[in-house]
């Protein structure tokens, strides 16, 4: 089953179009990262998955529900973390936890869920106290509040240290375990990388890319970077392997030759140079990474 599914969604406000002509599926159980720069569309999309705001044109339809018409029973299960979550500041974090349970309904135990982000520590504290970072781990808490089939995270990581952002990505890892579909916007691409099946690219409020990141990286062509050591090294093989179909450019430093080409033509550059006299004593490969690829797609112009 599709989670989250837009068909032609195009909303305006006024002379500006924010989303225009969007379709896009994540799929039920899958990990979706969904990127742009600033101002492509990304909270705007959130926003009407969720039916806080309605399409000037097309149809939202998430867990199977028509997100206009059947906007509650959607809330009902999904977890959302918004951008820049904000608590409440004379409330403790057993509190919040407290609140979000009785709104859905739920049987959670609050201290087991402060215990899973970590701050159970700080539970009957106010959290108007809490770091940033703390009340981002309290706001992913409220979010796991009654076992969601459908997480929604924007920008999970923000004002997490490396340890809580780790800590984070075993969350997402663990809830798509249990079969939750997890659906979230982040600019920090490391984050997004490990633990996506699919990202979104949006630019200019269109979708420009939809595909996993070797996919990505197939589409975008250049994604290795070859990097060859040897002991000897002649001119004229560096030249044959400038002349290779599928080389888009080579460096020589000495002995040791660097190579952007696309991953088919690897050995073939191997070959090439020890046909051509070299002598080749080690290399490595270096796949692009998804900061090149979104440099590529929404900077360079390239569309999957």
């Amino acid at each position: 089953m599709t989670a989250i599914r837009l068909d032609g969604v195009t909303k305006r406000y006024g002379d500006v179009t924010a989303v225009n002509d969007l379709s896009l599926d994540v799929k039920e159980g899958e990990v979706f990262g969904f990127l742009g720069p600033n101002g492509a569309g990304k909270s705007t999309t959130i926003d009407l998955v969720l039916d806080f705001i309605r399409p000037t044109s097309g149809t939202v339809t998430v867990l199977g529900h028509d997100a206009q018409a059947e906007s509650i029973e959607i809330r009902n299960r999904t977890g959302v973390l918004p951008e820049g979550f904000s608590v409440y500041d004379r409330l403790t974090g057993m509190q919040h936890l407290e609140f979000a349970i009785e709104a859905k309904d739920a049987d959670d135990d609050p201290a087991e869920l402060l215990d899973r982000v970590d701050i159970l520590d700080a539970a009957d504290r106010k959290a108007g106290g809490y770091s940033k970072g703390m009340a981002q781990r309290l706001g992913l808490a409220m979010a796991l509040v009654g076992t969601p089939d459908l997480l929604i995270l924007d920008e999970p990581s923000s004002g997490l240290d490396p340890t809580g952002a780790r800590e984070m990505r075993e969350i997402i890892r663990e809830e798509q375990e249990r079969g939750a579909t997890v659906f979230f916007s982040s600019h920090i691409l490391g984050q997004v990388e490990a633990v996506c099946d699919r990202v979104g690219i949006l630019r200019d409020g269109e979708l420009v890319a939809e595909d996993s990141i070797e996919g990505l990286r197939a589409n975008v062509g250049d994604g290795t970077t070859l990097r060859v050591e040897t002991t000897s090294l002649p001119s004229a093989a560096v030249q044959q392997v400038r002349d290779i179909d599928g080389v888009g450019g080579v460096e020589r430093d000495g002995e040791t030759l660097t190579v952007d080409c696309d991953r088919n033509v690897k050995t073939t550059v191997i070959t090439t140079l020890e046909n051509a006299g070299a002598t080749v004593a080690d290399f490595d490969t270096e796949e692009a990474s998804l900061e090149d690829l979104f440099v590529a797609y929404t900077r360079g112009g390239v569309t999957a």
